[in-house]
């Protein structure tokens, strides 16, 4: 049977995040990088909505990104990710909608002229100080060990980061900046992060994790 195909673009949270979850489930696929202004076709014939991350299980193509987090931790799960209450998915929910809606509008001002980027901050930050009381007293959002909402939405929370370290280092969010700060630091991000060349037809097979 061919190991699954993933395709993924190196900086994309949703692809960090999917091959997060298909490292903690130790599921081998093969890691295609693709370029975005340099789509190969053979990802744009796999992929419905030609975005990143995109699995495909053998002929079962999967194009989200937390869907792809489910699959590998489906056939595996090792360290218990799945374990976590129904309010880790509203947060991922959070994260995916009013969140993720505020950082863009942020991050890419020039293609949001229309919108005040300090109330989108201020938006993005309500979420931001939630997840900060929730990591109070703990290392991740549920206890002493990561679950998938902690994989789910720290790619996210760097991105927001990294837009102005200055300023997200000054807010009052200890607990918050511990959390990322071990996550950017873990050799598990590292070996999520790595770069690799972009992906072209007949290329040796990059074997992940």
């Amino acid at each position: 049977m061919p190991l699954p195909i993933l395709y993924s673009f190196r900086r994309c949270p949703y692809a960090i995040r999917a091959r997060l979850g298909v490292a903690s489930a130790g599921v081998q696929v093969e890691l295609r990088e693709v370029v975005l202004r340099d789509k190969p076709r053979a990802f744009l014939e796999t992929s419905p909505s030609a975005t990143v991350p995109c699995l495909d299980a053998n002929g079962r193509i999967i194009d989200e990104s937390l869907d792809i987090m489910l699959w590998a931790l489906g056939q595996s799960d090792p360290e218990g990710l799945m374990d976590m209450p129904e309010t880790g998915f509203d947060l991922i929910a959070t994260n995916d909608g009013p969140f993720k809606t505020a950082l863009d509008r942020y991050k890419y001002t020039s293609r949001h002229p229309e919108r005040d980027r300090d109330h989108d901050r201020a938006q993005a930050a309500k979420h931001l100080a939630a997840l900060d009381r929730q990591l109070d007293d703990h290392h991740w959002l549920f206890g002493a060990e990561p679950r998938l909402a902690d994989f789910a939405i720290l790619p996210f929370v760097r991105q927001f980061a990294f837009v102005d370290k200055t300023w997200f280092y000054a807010q009052d969010w200890p607990a918050l900046a511990g959390w990322l700060d071990r996550f950017i630091g873990s050799q598990r991000f590292i070996s999520a992060f790595a770069k690799i060349p972009q992906w072209k037809q007949g290329d040796p097979v990059n074997l992940f994790p």
